[in-house]
């Protein structure tokens, strides 16, 4: 893996893999993996390949690239917003002005401020 400047949470990921609460796995189709190189990172492409091979129910995807190209394979695509909207939806969240916050600050995540207050206004915020 690469370096990552949050240790604790590569050390989350580490312990929810040893706990088989995550399993890794490599995309079987390789032709489809090498179609979506050329337009994707790497790791956008094997995501995209993998959910195909599993017939996953949804990906979770933010790069607007990656989101047409698994809508083109079929997939139903959620971003991280997404997964924030049905946490607080589902009371696993209190607010997602914070959770939105955090991920600028912590994670350089961008959101431009209209899909922001979009995001916000469903959430009743």
């Amino acid at each position: 893996m690469a370096a990552n400047p949050f240790p604790a949470a590569l050390a989350g990921i580490h312990a929810a893999i040893d706990d088989g609460w995550i399993k890794t796995a490599v995309p079987k189709n390789p032709t489809l993996l090498n179609l979506l190189l050329p337009s994707l990172h790497r790791g956008e492409a094997e995501a995209i390949a993998l959910a195909v091979d599993l017939s996953a129910d949804t990906i979770i995807i933010d790069e607007h690239e990656g989101r047409l190209l698994a809508r083109q394979a079929g997939l139903s695509v959620t971003g991280v917003l997404g997964v924030l909207l049905r946490a607080k939806g589902e009371g696993a969240i209190s607010a997602l002005q914070p959770e939105i916050r955090a991920l600028r600050a912590k994670a350089r995540f961008f959101i431009s401020k209209p899909l922001e207050a979009r995001v916000l206004d469903l959430a009743g915020e």
